[in-house]
């Protein structure tokens, strides 16, 4: 286990590292340095599910330890992937912007023998709105991103947490009455967390719909 876990770390340092080569790089190699951090991070989450299969298999001495090292390195590759992400909306919404302006720049107009209408300032604002919806839609997803990411952690974290107390419990031969309430208020959180996440989804929905 200890050789798996180092080599995971390993990646994960190495993919904090390449992160930084993304704001530096041409459009020609952006794409390469993404995937590999892509395909980088597929390989540590699948590190992960080795190493928490390894965990239970530890002596109980060693196996809370080794629980909380596993799960600091999946709440650090998690954070990984959400910056990667929110690298790549930026991305596509710079990409968009550029799109737009170059077919304003190459547009035809129609003319006639009379007058020749050209309606800049309409175009102008037309595109305005759109790069500013578009805009507005890729910070709300990357904010719903963040915030989805952060529900699923509370929820690992809230689970995690359970089974501790209910180990604790176990141990001090606590009533069966505490039993449930600590089940019931676990309920509770799940409840509120399934709540934000569907709240969240409709809020991301109604502005799409009324923004583009």
């Amino acid at each position: 286990m200890e050789a798996l876990y180092h080599q995971s770390n390993k990646h994960v340092h190495e993919v904090q590292s390449q992160m930084g080569r993304l704001e530096t790089c041409d459009k020609q190699s952006v794409h390469l340095v993404e995937n590999e951090i892509q395909a980088r991070i597929d390989q540590i989450f699948s590190n992960l599910e080795r190493l928490e299969i390894l965990c239970s298999k530890e002596p109980p001495s060693k196996r809370q330890n080794a629980k909380l090292r596993v799960d600091q390195l999946k709440y650090d590759v998690q954070h990984l992937q959400t910056a990667l992400r929110n690298f790549q909306h930026r991305r596509y919404a710079k990409e968009q912007q550029e799109r737009e302006r170059e077919e304003l720049l190459t547009r035809s107009y129609t003319t006639n023998d009379s007058e020749t209408s050209i309606h800049i300032d309409e175009t102008l604002q037309f595109n305005s709105s759109v790069r500013n919806a578009h805009q507005g839609i890729d910070d709300l997803l990357g904010s719903g991103t963040n915030i989805l990411e952060g529900l699923r952690d509370q929820r690992k974290t809230l689970k995690g947490t359970q089974k501790k107390i209910l180990d604790v419990a176990n141990m001090l031969g606590l009533s069966n009455t505490v039993m449930r309430l600590i089940e019931k208020r676990a309920f509770q959180d799940k409840v509120i967390m399934i709540g934000g996440m569907i709240l969240t989804c409709v809020v991301m929905i109604l502005v799409i719909k009324y923004l583009t």
